[in-house]
């Protein structure tokens, strides 16, 4: 576990719902492959932050890693309403263009 996993841990220990800290833990975890554990701390993000898209995006990525297909493309298209929701419409293209991958 590298210092910023730990450190990371060690806030979501502290403080369980905060968002921001969830995400970058699953992030530091996805570098290492931890993919259950990842998902795990993206969904309690995603349960407490109202994500422009860029979360559902990594999301689908521990989720495909998972051999959970079908759930990953159901994050992708979360992600994609949320990016348009947002303005971001790039992100939105990038979201469709993985979600024909996995379809």
């Amino acid at each position: 576990m590298t210092d910023r996993t730990a450190a990371l841990r060690a806030m979501v220990e502290k403080h369980p719902t905060n968002a921001l800290a969830r995400f970058g833990l699953a992030n530091e975890l996805m570098k290492t492959g931890a993919f259950a554990d990842a998902a795990t701390h993206y969904t309690v993000y995603l349960e407490h932050y109202d994500d422009e898209g860029n979360g559902w995006g990594r999301y689908a990525e521990a989720l495909a890693a998972l051999d959970r297909r079908d759930d990953a493309i159901a994050a992708l298209k979360t992600g994609i309403v949320a990016a348009e929701r947002y303005g971001h419409p790039g992100m939105a293209e990038d979201l469709r263009a993985r979600l024909e991958d996995l379809e």
